[in-house]
């Protein structure tokens, strides 16, 4: 019998494999390049499946696709990595922010891959992946200090509205349709309290897009220098 977490440690190896083949040495959460590697399949595949199943936008908790179990399991996977990968370099105190999300997010996706519940929700929670192409292409930019072109200046429009329809929107529909599990004991409560600590995070980076692009001001040459939503 297949145990149903294989695609999830399939998914993690798989990721240590190929970051050790393109990029080397090089750690994965602090590379451009390898945000970009992810980013990218995570909202196709988001978009993918959404459109073959769209039932999964209306019956959150029951609706269940094949592309949309194995990106959950390939996104479960990738957070596990990531959080391996913080731990032995020794980053954990430096990005704390990204192992409270990755803990959060993969006790979010394991419902869906050990429950076969609650799959159309991860889905919707994997649009994200849209606005952070957008966001990996200001970090590219910021990263070359190429603040001043107009790419950046465009890009940072873009960036508001790709945050408000992929991440923002997505966010608000799923805190309210979970809302509903409230003081129930029900895996749908212990979700509603995971996506609640997510919007608490997700309206922090919000304030920090705005306040760095739209209301700059003096920051220390080392301050959050690998945090791309902080700078």
């Amino acid at each position: 019998v297949r145990w149903p977490g294989d695609p999830v440690w399939g998914a993690g190896t798989g990721f240590r494999v190929t970051i050790l083949i393109t990029l080397g040495q090089q750690r994965p959460w602090r590379s451009p390049d390898s945000v970009w590697k992810t980013t990218q399949p995570g909202a196709a595949q988001g978009n993918q499946s959404l459109w073959q199943t769209p039932e999964m936008l209306v019956e959150i908790e029951t609706a269940w696709s094949l592309s949309g179990y194995l990106l959950v399991c390939f996104s479960a996977g990738y957070f596990i990595h990531d959080t391996v990968d913080i731990v032995v370099s020794h980053q954990a105190r430096a990005s704390w922010e990204y192992l409270v999300h990755h803990v959060m997010a993969m006790g979010a996706f394991f419902s869906g891959i050990f429950w076969s519940s609650f799959v159309g929700g991860g889905v919707l929670t994997l649009l994200v992946e849209v606005s952070n192409i957008f966001l990996t292409i200001r970090m590219m930019m910021k990263i070359n200090n190429a603040q001043d072109l107009l790419l950046y200046r465009v890009n940072k429009y873009v960036n508001l509205v790709m945050y408000f329809l992929f991440r923002l929107a997505p966010q608000a529909y799923l805190t309210n349709f979970f809302l509903q599990y409230a003081g129930q004991r029900t895996l749908g409560t212990f979700l509603l309290g995971i996506l609640l600590m997510l919007d608490v995070m997700i309206l922090i980076y919000f304030s920090r897009l705005l306040r760095s692009d739209f209301c700059p001001g003096p920051v220390p040459g080392q301050q959050h220098k690998d945090k791309f939503l902080t700078e």
